[in-house]
Order: structure tokens, then sequence, then C-alpha cells
């Protein structure tokens, strides 16, 4: 299914799994997939015209006839365009955050979706991150992580990207978003969130982003070398 080498990152809301897989691109020279970004890009266009986030058919239809691009800039920024609308702010905010477990747990969205991720892989390295990549997606990557911490770190991570935004959220609130999301993640029918049964777990509640990066980089170079 893989035919070049490939890195899954998989793990909750709020892991940081976004900001490892892309300073890990940085580093190998890999393409960076941000899955989530392109359910973010559905809920977003849903929220916009009034959609049933329910109604599936019309989700799934959303879904098709909708073109999502995602560009690099030379910092490994990732920049994401909606039917050629620049949306990477706009899909970080707390609306599209708070219902966008809604639309990612519909067999017809994510069919569609899978299909255009594993059409990424296919003809160049990638370091693909999301909810399912070592599981369904890419169930042949090379190397798979899966990169969770305690509820209340990614509140705290999750607070000061916000704010960073202009947004001010209370702590609180966002540990209760968090857990609502992780159970909607954990217990939808298709593609729960889980650990492959051969990812390495990493708990990053104590760790910065760059002790991440680090530990995976060692065990990249000696997979791939």
């Amino acid at each position: 299914m893989v035919s070049r080498q490939s890195i899954a990152i998989d793990g909750p809301a709020g892991a940081g799994k976004s900001t490892v897989a892309r300073e890990l691109a940085r580093r190998l020279g890999w393409l960076y997939i941000d899955t989530g970004a392109m359910y973010r890009a559905i809920t977003l266009k849903a929220l916009r015209r009034g959609l049933n986030l329910k109604d599936e058919k019309s989700l799934e239809a959303l879904a098709r006839e909708s073109r999502i691009e995602m560009t690099t800039d030379p910092g490994y920024a990732t920049r994401i365009y909606l039917d050629g609308e620049d949306v990477t702010r706009a899909i970080r905010e707390p609306e599209v955050s708070r219902h966008v477990s809604l639309v990612a747990r519909l067999p017809g969205v994510r069919e569609v979706m899978v299909h255009r991720q594993r059409e990424m892989a296919e003809s160049k390295n990638v370091i693909m991150d999301g909810r399912d990549v070592g599981t369904v997606v890419l169930p042949d990557a090379g190397l798979k992580i899966f990169l969770t911490a305690s509820p209340e770190a990614r509140a705290r991570r999750r607070q000061q990207d916000l704010q960073a935004q202009g947004h001010h959220v209370p702590l609180d609130l966002l540990i209760r978003e968090i857990a609502e999301r992780d159970r909607l993640d954990s217990s939808r029918p298709v593609a729960p969130l889980m650990p492959a049964p051969d990812a390495w777990v990493i708990d990053s509640s104590n760790l910065s982003v760059e002790q991440v990066v680090e530990m995976i980089t060692a065990r990249v170079r000696g997979r791939f070398s």
C-alpha cells in the first residue's frame, strides 16, 4: 500500500502531533501531511453553509466537491487552502475545534479523506499525523508513533495557542472539551482513536517538543538509514 518511506504519528487532540511532525519533516526533508486539517476544512465549510453535521450524505457530498490543498513554506509552516481560499487560521477557530469530531466520525467523509491521504503518500516520503494514520490510512508505515499527553497538559497547550490567536478560553472549559473529544474520537464506529499494535507510544506530558523530536529522530535514523 505504501510505495515510499512513511512515518505515521497518531494521538489525541493537543498532544503536539502537528508540531512534532512538522519539525521532523523539516529535519528529514520529507512531505508533511496534516490529516486533521483536512477534516477541519470540511467542518469549516459545513458550518459556513449551516449544514446538519450529523447528515452523513450531505457531508460526504461536501467532502467530494471540496478541493483541499496544502503547501509548505521554506520554514515548513503548512498552509491549508479550501477551494482556493487560505483557511489556515480559520480552521483553528474554537467553533471548528468543537465540531470537527462530529464530522470526522462520519464513515462517508472518512472514506473520501482517506483515499486522498493515501494518494498524497504514493509518490513522496511522508510524515502524516492524525487519529488513524497507523491503523487505517498507512498501516504499512515504516514507523508508527502514538503521541499522547494528559488532558491537563493538552488543555494548557491549547489555551496558549488560543491566546496567541487572541482568544481567551478558561482552562477548565478546555479540559472538558478535550475530554469530550477524546470520548468521541475513541468511541466512533469507524477508525476509532487507538494506538496501532506496533506503535511506539510516547507520553509527552512532561517532555518538550525538542525532546520528543530528538527521540523520534534517533529512532528514524536507525530505522531508515
